[in-house]
């Protein structure tokens, strides 16, 4: 009884994750702060429509039906399943079980590579506030699961099912590429490995576009001119609130590839120090280090630290001795029920304050509407064509360069507004182009604390 009922690490982390998600950081809207989780669920429901993936656009009369590579599609018709099931609910429970998974996985990693309990458990505060920078209803966090379940394979020597992981993988998230960095670096241990990387490469290619999307993810990763338009792929603010947590666990695993270099542990060394590179380069990759990264730093930081202190690791031993006789799997089933019962008495919404909810009713429906990026997957998901919206690889740099123009008003922005034919704009209260188009004439339809409805005046 005392194995069912007393939980062990993992289930508590797990539900300490849940509790953040639910309460602190307010999931059912929270997950959606992020309007690009719009398109990827209407275009999962369209899949599961027509049963084919897109091939061209479907949504943005700025650049209508140009060829579109829907490169997580996978992911799209999971988000696409659990709407049509229970709306956005289904969306932020799938999105929650993931996240949670995720928990579960990253503290098994500990113990897989030979962490202490008293670090993992000290280690989960850092990792908890680094991925939460990143908990949104996007395929990314298919990815997580993906490269945690890849790092267990890979350390337990089960290279066999990393090819079925590797066609799952390539179809949900474009993230699949670190499979074959994480077998290379493990190269370094074992030769064979490389050879598992050149077969996982080649299973990735089990995809509806094939090597196409290889060659898209490609460019797309290597236009340096649009990358550096996106916010999320710029570097992360240590000055922001909360940072320092964030701080900390950059500096561990930073920590724990030394100390795997001094003790000869190479592939580790050299994952952990391209994950260091990746989170200093983009903030989005803070996450993938805190995941990825921090399991390994605990097994080589308490290597070196039980040298010096031999008999206080000793008692670290004897706890997660006693953490392996228990696992708590009574609790599961409560922590499911929980997180139903608080999902469904909740309001499962993109956040009011952020999108305009309210100001959307007062656009006519067929309306050629400019509207930020930042609106575009809301209103993709509302039924609504676009002018611009979160995909940048299908938009590019020229576009994103012509749009800064026009939202910042700057010199040309006339003769943008005249090429797209807008005739009405729903913006920001605070963008200056409200001021510019109502002194062209614009006329207010709406307005309120979040957004301004403008109708051109014919």
């Amino acid at each position: 009884m005392a194995r069912w009922l007393l939980p062990d690490l993992r289930l508590l982390v797990a539900a300490v994750t849940l509790f953040c998600a639910l309460v602190l950081y307010d999931a059912p809207t929270q997950l959606f702060r992020d309007s690009d989780a719009g398109w990827h669920i209407r275009n999962g429901e369209r899949i599961l429509g027509t049963g084919a993936v897109p091939r061209v656009d479907p949504w943005s009369f700025a650049k209508p039906g140009e060829a579109w590579f829907a490169w997580e599609w996978g992911a799209d018709v999971a988000m696409g399943w659990a709407h049509q099931r229970a709306g956005l609910r289904g969306v932020v429970l799938l999105y929650l079980g993931l996240i949670v998974l995720s928990s579960w996985l990253w503290v098994g990693l500990h113990w897989r590579y030979g962490g202490t309990f008293a670090l993992a458990a000290l280690f989960a505060a850092p990792f908890l506030t680094t991925v939460q920078l990143h908990w949104l209803a996007r395929p990314h966090v298919f990815g997580w699961v993906c490269l945690l379940a890849a790092l267990h394979l890979v350390e337990r020597g089960r290279h066999g099912w990393l090819l079925p992981l590797a066609v799952v993988w390539a179809n949900v998230h474009g993230s699949f590429l670190l499979l074959p960095l994480l077998l290379a670096a493990y190269g370094l241990r074992d030769r064979r490995n490389w050879w598992w990387a050149g077969a996982t490469a080649a299973a990735t290619l089990v995809n509806p576009y094939g090597w196409r999307v290889h060659v898209h993810i490609a460019h797309y990763l290597q236009d340096h001119e649009l990358l550096d338009r996106i916010a999320e792929f710029q570097s992360f603010n240590f000055h922001a609130e909360g940072a320092g947590q964030v701080m900390v666990a950059l500096l561990l695993v930073m920590g724990g590839a030394v100390c795997a270099l001094q003790a000869g542990r190479w592939p580790h060394a050299v994952w952990m120090l391209g994950l260091v590179v990746l989170g200093l380069r983009a903030a989005r990759g803070l996450p993938v280090l805190a995941l990825a990264g921090l399991p390994m730093a605990n097994a080589a930081l308490s290597a070196a630290l039980a040298e010096r202190w031999p008999a206080q690791f000793g008692y670290f031993a004897r706890l997660r001795a006693w953490d392996r006789q228990v696992h708590g799997g009574a609790w599961g089933a409560v922590l499911v029920l929980g997180a139903v019962l608080a999902v469904f008495g909740a309001r499962a919404e993109f956040p009011a304050g952020q999108f305009p909810v309210a100001a959307l009713g007062h656009v006519p429906a067929g309306a050629r509407v400019l509207a930020p990026d930042a609106y575009g997957g809301y209103l993709i998901y509302q039924g609504r064509m676009v002018y611009f919206d979160g995909r940048s690889d299908y938009y590019g740099a020229e576009f994103l360069k012509e749009y800064v123009r026009l939202v910042e008003v700057r010199p040309g922005y006339r003769e943008i507004l005249a090429k797209y034919g807008f005739t009405h704009a729903l913006l920001p209260a605070r963008y200056s182009l409200v001021e510019a188009l109502t002194a062209q004439g614009w006329r207010e339809r709406y307005r309120d604390e979040v957004s301004v409805v403008l109708e051109r005046n014919f």
